[in-house]
């Protein structure tokens, strides 16, 4: 009878504890000559051509300039994870920032449909509750026309019956009236008449979907059940 010892093998070489690290905010930004950044405990202030925002920031976010012309963020201990992700969202939010005050940001948006039309008319309410003295009034398939009053920090523009274009120094404040003009028709997979944002305007064409298109947004088509 043979008997087999089992021979347990070491390595060498020791183990080695790689830190967390992220990804999205270790990447240093470049900062625009026309764009000026003040950093505060508790903020950074940015101000550019097309106005002057602030991004808040966390006790535990750090701000540096490696270069007169870039900004880096970090934080005290990557280690813990609500710092690790604040991380990458903060760098995210000064990005963003930097880039409406300088460029801005835009989203149009398609009416498909049978009858769908917008116009872009005074509002009779003037600048009250906060708006710019504009509306939308859009024709969406209901007995009534549909009145959405424009926000003061959005700009609209309507170059055709049936296309909007929305543009704001704001990205998020910008997706929120977006959503809001997308919730008087919301996506219905089933070839219904929908409003859509972010959407594919040549597939709703062929698959004879209708509703208010934005962007690229994808709806995937489902078959109706049959009983």
């Amino acid at each position: 009878m043979i008997v087999r010892q089992a021979v347990r093998g070491f390595s060498s070489t020791a183990r080695v504890l790689k830190a967390h690290v992220s990804h999205i905010g270790r990447e240093p930004i470049r900062v625009p000559q026309n764009v000026t950044l003040t950093p505060s405990p508790s903020a950074l202030s940015i101000v550019g051509p097309l106005g002057t925002t602030s991004v808040p920031l966390q006790p535990y976010v750090k701000i540096a300039f490696p270069e007169p012309s870039m900004v880096a963020v970090s934080v005290e201990d990557s280690e813990i994870k609500v710092q690790r992700q604040m991380w990458g969202t903060t760098r995210t939010l000064i990005f963003n920032a930097i880039t409406g005050m300088t460029e801005g940001f835009s989203v149009p948006l398609y009416l498909v449909g049978v009858g769908f039309r917008v116009a872009l008319e005074e509002d009779p309410r003037g600048t009250t509750d906060g708006g710019n003295g504009k509306r939308l009034n859009m024709k969406l398939g209901y007995s009534h026309s549909v009145y959405v009053p424009i926000p003061s920090h959005i700009n609209a523009e309507v170059p055709s019956p049936t296309k909007i274009v929305l543009s704001c120094t704001d990205k998020h404040q910008l997706g929120l009236f977006a959503a809001k003009v997308r919730g008087y028709r919301k996506p219905e997979p089933y070839k219904g008449k929908v409003c859509f944002i972010f959407t594919h305007l040549r597939i709703a064409l062929r698959l004879g979907l209708q509703g208010i298109f934005v962007g690229k947004e994808q709806i995937r088509i489902k078959s109706v059940k049959k009983k």
